[in-house]
């Protein structure tokens, strides 16, 4: 390590990972570099690739990456970035095990630890979540809560930061959390000239906007099932939980229970479906809010709009403006 420089590890997992967490964390940190040179002030970063050994991984059968260093010859690093990984979870993690020790032993000297996207898995494998907040995509977050059921999830967050450990949201959210940490390592001066630079938009936390709910199906309660299916075909009808409960001779007690074990959501959660086809509506048609509030059976304007706002992080109108192909086209 050099004197004066904080150390960046990014590992360079086995399988299938995202070159795009890889390259995009390098680029983040070195380019930093530039920028604090550019402020007449020095480099503040040495970034090295990890690997469990020096073996070169190929990445979706075209991009190989080196790493420049093997987990049994780095002793110290100030911030390990786990990348995105993907394909099946279990073997995903059996053949990265290789790291699992090593980043143990690092967090436990001091090392603080940054998961991108469903990178999560392997660090939740690790052991070191369990008990603490983390975030990873959207879509993946019903196989991390039934791997693993310790983590305290928050699926909404585009970045979490607790006891050293960071974790982001799905995709190209990843982003945030490096420039998040670049202005804990430096200042907000050098922040807002990296998001300049890359065109990331600042101080964003929640993905919300960007979630596609799809409701837990794989799961063996059909009164449950039948319920799921219920709500999911008649969003645009006004329902109650008891009234659910009722046409499925079951107490409500009973139905929230065995919903939320099955689906991992609540009922009410789960009437989100409304909330979807809103999106929907807004996304693809010409209707005002009015119109897609009583299309989706909400008759109070103001309930309405607290509850797309509470699941989307946007008004209705804001949603409409930002996603409707004729509003862009009139923006433009």
């Amino acid at each position: 390590m050099k004197a004066g420089l904080k150390h960046i590890s990014i590992l360079v997992p086995r399988g299938a990972a995202s070159l795009g967490c890889i390259e995009g964390a390098y680029k983040a940190f070195t380019m930093a570099n530039d920028f604090l040179v550019a402020r007449n002030k020095s480099p503040g970063f040495e970034v090295q690739l990890v690997g469990i050994d020096l073996d070169a991984q190929v990445y979706d059968h075209v991009f190989k990456v080196q790493p420049d260093i093997s987990v049994a010859d780095l002793k110290k690093t100030d911030l390990v970035i786990i990348p995105a990984v993907n394909g099946n979870w279990q073997e995903t993690i059996s053949i990265n095990s290789g790291f699992f020790p090593w980043l143990r032993q690092r967090y436990s000297e001091g090392s603080e630890l940054a998961s991108l996207c469903v990178g999560t898995f392997l660090l939740g494998a690790t052991g070191l979540l369990s008990g603490k907040k983390c975030s990873t995509h959207w879509l993946a977050q019903n196989d991390f809560r039934k791997m693993f059921p310790d983590v305290v999830l928050l699926p909404e967050r585009i970045i979490t930061d607790e006891q050293g450990i960071y974790s982001s949201g799905g995709a190209n959210s990843f982003w945030n959390p490096l420039i998040y940490i670049l202005e804990k390592y430096t200042d907000r001066e050098l922040a807002v000239i990296a998001a300049k630079y890359f065109e990331i938009e600042i101080d964003r936390f929640s993905q919300n906007a960007f979630v596609m709910f799809s409701g837990q199906k794989a799961h063996d309660d059909e009164p449950v099932k039948k319920a799921q299916e219920f709500i999911e075909n008649n969003f645009q009808d006004k329902f109650s939980v008891d009234q659910i409960a009722c046409m499925f001779a079951l107490g409500r007690r009973s139905l929230e229970r065995r919903f939320k074990k099955a689906t991992n959501n609540t009922v009410v959660e789960y009437i989100r479906v409304k909330i979807e086809a809103a999106k929907k509506s807004f996304e693809t048609s010409k209707k005002n809010v009015n119109e897609v509030m009583y299309d989706i059976g909400y008759s109070d304007t103001k309930a309405f709009r607290s509850a797309f706002k509470k699941i989307t992080g946007l008004s209705p109108l804001e949603y409409k403006n930002k996603y409707n192909k004729e509003q862009l086209a009139m923006a433009g």
